[in-house]
């Protein structure tokens, strides 16, 4: 029987995105195991799959050498003590560390890049380090899936990957958990924002964007969805929630009801691998705002299923909501028709697991 073991930073994104894969697995007899924290609700969900858990202590933001030590150390002794015959990589951390004990140990890695983060967008020490981190990681790794051909380019011009590498469409979507709903009745306009609270994902663009438009029409309501990251912006977003500008509804564990009943997605973030959020929606049937980069730009086809802006720029934000408010009803309809389409033919979360399993079986 086959050991697999995943190394992940959160049960959520785990279970969210890659149930699929978990149970394509382990109904092929194969032993699958996860290392993450489990202190979330969504670890007993993925046990409850015969999935084994092995908790980590992982401290997803910042580098730390003496945690970061530690965690590899960790993983260390979880390959020598199920010794896996095959482990599966994803986000920062566990690719960097995970596949570092890989190589070491000499198991066959399966690493995947779903986006660069925050480091990657200076010229600095911090990013310098953090290549290096990885060209010692992935060196030997047996593919390294990237979610858009933009962080594959990067990572290939900087020497980080030399072997096999395969683009997958994200984590792609489960269609049917995702399904078409029917486009709100005319009651006013609803946008919503899904994400963390910080400045990476656009919170200060969406804020401010929220401000004039509700200046200008107080039909429109704004409303926001996530967990809280940064001081800072959860306080300039409670100020816009006293103000009524936006209403701020927090972190919800399953958001196919919130797009059901919203008119468009609008997702302001600097960068992504690709965005799950932007998938849902969009399976969903809703139109989609979003900043014109990688892992955001290839879900939508730009006037027909929704509009790109440039990153950062509040006022092509502003222009792009405006024009979406300025179509006809039939013509939104039409976007989000078109939405679930694209997403039917290009992300079907159905490829994904195909492209991993190829990986896993070829020997």
């Amino acid at each position: 029987m086959k050991k697999i073991l995943i190394i992940a930073n959160h049960a959520s994104g785990l279970y969210k995105f890659r149930k699929e894969l978990l149970q394509e697995l382990l109904s092929q007899n194969m032993e699958v195991y996860a290392a993450l924290p489990t202190n979330h609700e969504n670890a007993k969900k993925i046990e409850e799959l015969g999935v084994k858990l092995i908790a980590t202590k992982l401290d997803r933001r910042g580098m730390n050498p003496i945690r970061d030590f530690k965690l590899m150390l960790q993983y260390w002794k979880i390959t020598k003590q199920i010794k896996p015959d095959i482990i599966l990589t994803y986000t920062i951390k566990p690719n960097i560390y995970g596949g570092m004990v890989a190589r070491i140990r000499k198991i066959p890695n399966i690493c995947t890049i779903t986006g660069v983060g925050t480091a990657f967008q200076k010229d600095n020490f911090v990013r310098k380090f953090l290549v290096k981190l990885y060209q010692i990681a992935l060196k030997n790794a047996k593919c390294v899936f990237f979610q858009n051909a933009s962080n594959q380019e990067l990572f290939t011009k900087l020497q980080i990957v030399a072997g096999k590498t395969k683009i997958v469409p994200g984590s792609g979507v489960n269609l049917q958990e995702n399904c078409f709903e029917k486009y709100p009745e005319k009651k006013g306009l609803k946008f919503i924002f899904v994400g963390r609270i910080m400045k990476e994902k656009g919170i200060y663009e969406f804020l401010e964007m929220a401000k004039y438009i509700k200046s200008q029409n107080e039909n429109v309501v704004f409303k926001v969805y996530g967990d809280s990251e940064e001081e800072e912006a959860k306080n300039l977003l409670d100020q816009y929630a006293q103000e009524k500008i936006v209403e701020y509804v927090g972190y919800q564990n399953e958001m196919h009801k919130a797009f059901q009943e919203a008119s468009c997605l609008i997702v302001p973030s600097y960068h992504e691998g690709t965005s799950n959020v932007m998938l849902e929606a969009a399976a969903t049937g809703r139109p989609i705002i979003a900043s014109n980069i990688p892992g955001c730009k290839e879900i939508i086809n730009q006037g027909e299923t929704g509009f790109v802006f440039e990153v950062k720029n509040i006022a092509d934000l502003t222009q792009k909501v405006q024009c979406f408010i300025d179509l006809s009803e039939q013509e939104k309809i039409q976007m989000g028709q078109k939405a679930r389409t694209k997403v039917e033919q290009e992300f079907d979360r159905k490829m994904v697991i195909n492209s991993y399993l190829e990986e896993i079986k070829e020997d």
